[in-house]
């Protein structure tokens, strides 16, 4: 072999080796693209796992938020606990499902101000739309919690931040009365700290 096919056969070597490692990073960017999105069967039916015997309404209202905010991306079961006295504190926890990066565990915290008072525990189903990465929930979301529509017994808001959107969606016990303004932080590890 002559030293020019030797180096056109290094060179060709060299140009697939590095041809075929420049095409399995696109493949790698489209596992970690923007989560897809849950069908509306699949999120009550997930919901009525998760509710039990509190999801007679759940359908109802997972078809009003999907009116409103199309479809989502991704989604959170958990409980949480709240109490407030004009000053107030949420804190929950519970499981992100998204169909790309499978499920994660997820706490959230937030405070509240406002004309509000008592306490309350609840199951929670959040529905998260336009969620770019599942990263990109470890951030806070804003909101007036007065604003919640009640169905069935099921209550909902949305909280925002930039283009992504939280649908809380809540069934639970105690008394809570009032208007509210706050936001949740979403953390990957729980703190007793809401702000």
């Amino acid at each position: 072999m002559t030293k020019i096919e030797k180096s056109r056969r290094e060179l060709l070597m060299g140009g697939a080796a590095f041809a075929a490692a420049g095409l399995s990073v696109p493949s790698a960017l489209a596992q970690q693209g923007p989560p897809q999105r849950f069908t509306t069967g699949e999120l009550t039916e997930n919901g009525h796992r998760f509710f039990g015997s509190m999801s007679r309404g759940l359908a109802q209202v997972v078809e009003e938020a999907t009116k409103r905010w199309g479809q989502p991306n991704a989604y959170i079961l958990g409980q949480e606990a709240s109490g407030a006295f004009i000053a107030g504190a949420r804190f929950g926890e519970g499981q992100m499902y998204t169909r790309n990066a499978g499920q994660q565990k997820i706490f959230w915290q937030g405070p509240s101000v406002g004309f509000d008072a008592g306490v309350d525990g609840a199951r929670t189903m959040m529905l998260v739309y336009n969620l770019p990465s599942s990263e990109a929930i470890f951030r806070r979301f804003g909101g007036i919690d007065g604003s919640a529509y009640f169905v069935a017994g099921f209550g909902f808001t949305a909280l925002t931040a930039d283009d992504v959107i939280i649908v809380p969606i809540r069934a639970g016990v105690g008394a809570r009365l009032g208007i509210n303004m706050g936001y949740l932080k979403f953390t990957p590890a729980s703190t007793w700290n809401p702000f």
